[in-house]
């Protein structure tokens, strides 16, 4: 299982949200080439990259630092979220060094853009899905729909993403632990990795985590606890490797 760290981006600074609230926002760095150069130096094989600003914008807005992040670092693996809105965007990202995208909103308002995008890139697709309550949330987090969130991600994976990557918002930024048991109801549910987001804070999560990797848990995303010093990214990707 990956440990995959996070950088979102807000006005080219590394921060981190406390539950999607883009004014409960801590900033971690001001260089996010640097920061990525210290996670690929602690061993990560694969950076989750969001796009905050695009996010809410509708349209990439730090694709400069986007960019600068996949140069600097061609041999990691990069997913990308955040203003993925059309083809044009997702075709510049790839060109760039990107290697998947992740549709989120717009895969929920619009699920044939996700077929579409999948027939016009595949194996780049990655699909978000946040989910509150068995729910899918939208628009950053503002907007609790009526869809069931396994029967959408049975969807996805019928259109041919590659992964979901699957948040539980309630516990997001909280520091309040990983939602194992949703977590593995989702990977059971289809064939596609999965790949765990919102609230992995401690070695605890991870271990309650590797123990149902093989239900389909490719990785876990993790953020606010690398930058604060819970989780030892070194440390805990080794330790992974071993199981």
């Amino acid at each position: 299982m990956l440990l995959i760290p996070a950088i979102d981006l807000k006005n080219g600074q590394c921060v981190r949200l406390r539950q999607g609230d883009m004014n409960d926002s801590t900033v971690f760095s001001d260089d996010p080439v640097a920061m990525a150069g210290q996670w690929v130096e602690a061993g990560a094989r694969r950076l989750h990259i969001v796009d905050l600003d695009g996010a809410f914008a509708g349209k990439p807005v730090n694709a400069g630092v986007i960019h600068e992040i996949a140069s600097a670092y061609p041999d990691l693996k990069i997913q990308l979220g955040g203003g993925i809105r059309d083809e044009d965007t997702i075709a510049a990202y790839l060109d760039a060094g990107v290697d998947y995208l992740i549709v989120g909103t717009q895969a929920v308002k619009e699920p044939h853009f996700v077929a579409e995008v999948c027939a016009e890139f595949p194996t780049h697709i990655i699909v978000g899905l946040d989910a509150k309550d068995g729910k899918v949330a939208t628009d950053g987090w503002s907007k609790l729909s009526k869809h069931d969130v396994i029967d959408m991600a049975k969807r996805f994976e019928n259109d041919g993403v590659e992964a979901i990557v699957y948040t539980d918002i309630s516990r997001d930024g909280m520091m309040q632990g990983v939602n194992v048991e949703a977590t593995v109801k989702m990977a059971q549910a289809i064939n596609i990795p999965v790949i765990a987001s919102g609230g992995i804070t401690s070695m605890e999560d991870l271990k309650e985590l590797s123990k149902v990797a093989d239900e389909g848990i490719m990785g876990a995303i993790t953020g606010r606890a690398i930058y604060e010093g819970t989780i030892d990214l070194k440390e805990a990707q080794e330790w992974l490797d071993k199981q």
